[in-house]
């Protein structure tokens, strides 16, 4: 399987042609809604993924289809990913383990080589949609949204641009977020100031696209942004309770499935 490691939550990944293994986790959560002065419990759905090549390897906290929490491996630290009125996911030693399970992939990875032979991978092309995050106001600050989905493997690279210049102060992409279907979703962002008559792109790279894949966003005052609200409440707390039994290897490829 190809994953390879290029998590800086820049605007740009490299792809490089070696087989990765996907370890992923279904992981039991419990969320604590303070609303004032009322407490709400309900259950919400949270996977724990790992993916690792000979160079490199990625371990995410996923909550609710959103990136919760990943190991920054290149900075030695953990980081949190949810939105700052959430509150961070918190747990000890939690980058600690996303070493030594790192470690674990890396061995597993080279079983699966050695006894596979190094199977093809197959390609799934990426689709992706461009829209704003807040409804358009000339002068007024908003983000541009690239989300990109559907695709093995991961990652994608994402490119924007203004006006058929390349932009990248101001953009950043998340970590490949995998799919029931065994794909992968991405999702690319651009702080930008909307000015009449401005033109974006953003553009993606992936090996199953025989070219590029570019979107175009025009500036139009008054157009309304599409963004879909990723987390609801006040003051959200995560525990993690525990991994879940069923942890499974999931190994995409023209020899296996």
């Amino acid at each position: 399987m190809y994953y390879p490691y290029t998590h800086t939550h820049t605007n740009t990944h490299t792809h490089t042609h070696t087989h990765t293994y996907i370890l992923k986790n279904k992981i039991s959560l419990q969320h604590l809604y303070n609303l004032g002065k009322k407490v709400l419990h309900r259950p919400h759905e949270g996977i724990a993924m790992t993916g690792c090549s000979a160079s490199g390897g990625e371990f995410m906290i996923g909550v609710d289809g959103e990136e919760g929490w990943y190991a920054d491996f290149n900075n030695h630290r953990g980081v949190n990913a949810l939105p700052k009125f959430v509150g961070p996911l918190s747990v000890p030693g939690l980058y600690e383990m996303a070493m030594a399970v790192l470690g674990i992939c890396k061995q597993n990875l080279e079983i699966f080589d050695g006894a596979h032979n190094n199977p093809p991978v197959k390609l799934d092309v990426p689709h992706s949609t461009i829209y704003t995050k807040d409804d358009v106001q000339l002068h007024v600050e908003n983000r541009l949204i690239c989300h990109v989905s559907g695709f093995f493997p991961a990652p994608v690279s994402v490119y924007w641009t203004r006006n058929e210049q390349n932009v990248t102060e101001g953009t950043s992409i998340n970590t490949p977020y995998p799919s029931k279907d065994g794909t992968f979703t991405q999702i690319s962002t651009l702080k930008f100031t909307p000015q009449q008559g401005d033109i974006y792109s953003c553009t993606v790279q992936h090996p199953a696209l025989e070219q590029p894949l570019t979107r175009v966003w025009d500036v139009e005052q008054d157009q309304p942004g599409i963004g879909p609200a990723v987390f609801c409440g006040l003051g959200l707390t995560v525990g993690l309770l525990g991994v879940a039994t069923g942890t499974f290897f999931l190994i995409k490829g023209n020899g296996c499935s």
